[in-house]
């Protein structure tokens, strides 16, 4: 199982510390092999996310997010999207920009770590919409009741989830953007850069969501409605299926998913200027760790790891709320990428603790009354 769920992880792992060491010797391994670690540790909580979405897809669609889902991954995002983000905030083109990145990478890095603020306010929105629209929703299982309870009626309230953005938001381009970091140590007003950007993260999420969300709601009714008509056909010799509508809504899930990954990537892209310049590296090192990640996902759902460990789920959009936060913070302050992956470790580290222990104490539970189940029945 283990084997052939990571298989394809430990192939691009092989061969991304050969090129590295191909590229730039040994040095170039180790730069490689930390970056590799610094996005599995940032990423573990998209994993989790994910495989709570991936579990709705079937085989198929699971194996196209393994494949087609990666090269997006890591060519879009570790790749390319340095790139673009270099393009539009110098206003160059996009050879001009690999260029740039490939032939002064001191330059380049400076260009990336000024788009940071409009990098930070889209993904920050983004997966703050994710946190917040999990923490309103009324749900069976509570981790942190005293917590959840009361924000589940809150979340009774009509767009609250969008209000609550919003002023955070506003807020954060009132104080951290008008004195935005940017490369040398100096700052600058990106204050409308933010709430633009982070404008364009909140309907991101809206449109993207939204159409997952109404895909996925048709497909339930329509199997509803499907699996009543299948008794009368099938008796007829005429079953009846809903594979359009399935592959329509898996694959509105599958974007969804896309959108969510770029979103995490953020942190990822960011913090490995903190280790390297080299945008070759970085795409392996990156993708390397991008490969586990998803590799990971697939194996959560295939384990049933969240339907075991019930918590999990609940421990990875707090830490998908703290990250968030945390996008929107450095918009003026720098944070150490140790930090960041600190928090969501401990989140989910705790999440799963507590699930175990649920476990135990349901266990616990049902040998008890079947003890007493056996002592009366002996009587």
């Amino acid at each position: 199982m283990v084997l052939k769920t990571f298989g394809w992880s430990f192939a691009v792992t092989a061969l991304g510390l050969v090129a590295a060491v191909l590229f730039g010797g040994w040095t170039a391994f180790g730069i490689v092999a930390i970056l590799s670690i610094l996005e599995i540790s940032l990423s573990f909580d998209n994993a989790v996310v994910n495989a709570g979405i991936l579990k709705k897809m079937n085989a198929f669609w699971q194996k196209i997010f393994l494949t087609i889902g990666i090269l997006i991954a890591v060519f879009g995002m570790r790749l390319v999207f340095p790139v673009v983000i270099v393009a539009i905030s110098a206003q160059l083109g996009p050879i001009e920009a690999v260029d740039l990145a490939l032939s002064d990478k001191d330059r380049y890095q400076e260009l990336v770590t000024d788009a940071h603020p409009a990098i930070a306010a889209f993904g920050g929105m983004f997966l703050l919409m994710i946190f917040l629209d999990f923490i309103f929703e009324d749900r069976d299982i509570k981790w942190l009741a005293w917590l959840e309870r009361p924000l589940a009626k809150l979340g009774k309230v009509d767009m609250l989830s969008v209000c609550i953005a919003l002023v955070i938001l506003l807020i954060s381009a009132m104080t951290f953007a008008t004195n935005a970091h940017q490369h040398g140590g100096g700052h600058a007003d990106k204050a409308e850069t933010v709430l633009l950007s982070g404008i364009a993260g909140l309907i991101t999420y809206m449109i993207v969501g939204g159409l997952s969300g109404y895909f996925e709601d048709k497909l339930e009714e329509e199997e509803e409605r499907e699996h009543e008509e299948e008794e009368k056909a099938e008796r007829a010799g005429k079953p009846r299926t809903g594979v359009a509508l399935a592959g329509k809504a898996a694959f509105f899930m599958f974007l969804y998913l896309e959108v969510l990954d770029a979103s995490f990537s953020f942190d990822g892209v960011i913090g490995a200027f903190a280790i390297t310049n080299d945008i070759v590296l970085m795409a392996l090192g990156l993708g390397i760790g991008a490969m586990y990640v998803r590799s990971l996902t697939v194996y959560l759902v295939r384990q049933g790891t969240l339907d075991d460990y019930v918590y999990l789920e609940h421990g990875a959009h707090y830490a998908i709320g703290a990250l968030a936060l945390i996008l929107l913070v450095t918009i003026q302050y720098q944070i150490h990428e140790l930090i960041t992956g600190l928090i969501g470790v401990v989140l989910i580290g705790a999440s799963f603790w507590s699930s175990v222990r649920r476990n135990k104490a349901l266990a616990a539970a049902e040998g008890n009354a079947g003890d007493k189940t056996e002592v009366s029945s002996g009587v």
